[in-house]
């Protein structure tokens, strides 16, 4: 990084670990790195700067701390960019900042990069019909659960309780997938399959619910913020995926936890991520 470097902050506040006082702590790591803030977006509220934009304001590094949808929505978008992104951890998950910087929190990430040297990277995604995914797929009825994860996180107990509810009933009666790469599938179906990269390989995981345990075992995680620890089992892992339902119905969809309009069978495969990201772990 060069002295004293224009960069563009993305900001959400509505993210699982966001806060003024993180920002605040961010923006001081900024200036520790030299870096400086020549532009500002608070999403959702505005809209994500383009390629174009960047360009024309001679920025050439973009800094988001969010979650992993925004991250999502922001890097897809800017797709064949010249610059470079900073990912910083600032929400539930936190799976790419993860990748690229390992368990490390915003402040030490900023003081890595200020000490320097970084490395640029493209890390491998996942890529679909319906467009790409940094870090992860999850299908199945089971995504409904992702709506009482969000109405958790904005503190709505009504919203909660009604989610939670209607996804119960969506993980035993909604439309059931199967992933045919697995051996041995079960005829019928998983109440969710997860897609996620592990270095440039699909780990699969397929979840269950078909008892109360289950469902008590869902909560359980929900109210960890971690619904990827509830009840299930881990094949693979694989090269590519094809999952389809079991009565040709459409199929529930969320890729980096942004629902998506999907078909009855969809198939995913690896591609590389066509932005440069900057790297502070070893194994990035």
């Amino acid at each position: 990084m060069t002295d004293s470097e224009p960069i563009w902050l993305v900001f959400n506040r509505a993210s699982g670990s966001n806060d003024e006082a993180a920002l605040a702590e961010v923006e001081e790591g900024l200036q520790a790195a030299a870096l400086r803030i020549a532009g500002r977006t608070y999403f959702p509220q505005d809209k994500v700067p383009t390629a174009s934009e960047l360009d024309d304001g001679g920025i050439s590094t973009l800094r988001v701390f969010a979650g992993d949808g925004t991250i999502h929505s922001l890097v897809i978008s800017l797709f064949g960019w010249q610059g470079r992104a900073i990912v910083l951890p600032g929400g539930t998950m936190n799976l790419l900042s993860k990748e690229l910087h390992g368990e490390a929190g915003a402040v030490e990430i900023l003081g890595r990069i200020a000490a320097g040297p970084v490395r640029l990277v493209r890390p491998p995604i996942l890529e679909g019909r319906t467009g790409h995914a940094l870090t992860s797929v999850l299908s199945g009825p089971g995504t409904a659960w992702n709506d009482v994860r969000e109405a958790l996180r904005n503190a709505e107990l009504g919203g909660f309780a009604a989610a939670a509810a209607s996804a119960l009933v969506e993980s035993v009666a909604g439309e059931k997938v199967i992933c045919r790469s697995i051996e041995g599938v079960r005829v019928e179906g998983y109440a969710a399959i997860s897609l996620e990269l592990r270095e440039d390989r699909l780990e699969v995981l397929v979840y269950y619910a078909e008892v109360p345990g289950d469902f008590l075992g869902q909560l359980a995680a929900l109210l960890q913020r971690n619904f990827r620890k509830g009840p299930h089992e881990k094949p693979g892992p694989f090269d590519q995926a094809a999952i389809e339902t079991i009565n040709s119905e459409p199929m529930g969809l969320l890729m980096d936890g942004e629902p998506c309009d999907a078909q009855a069978r969809e198939t995913f495969v690896i591609a590389s991520c066509p932005v440069d990201l900057v790297a502070t772990h070893n194994d990035a």
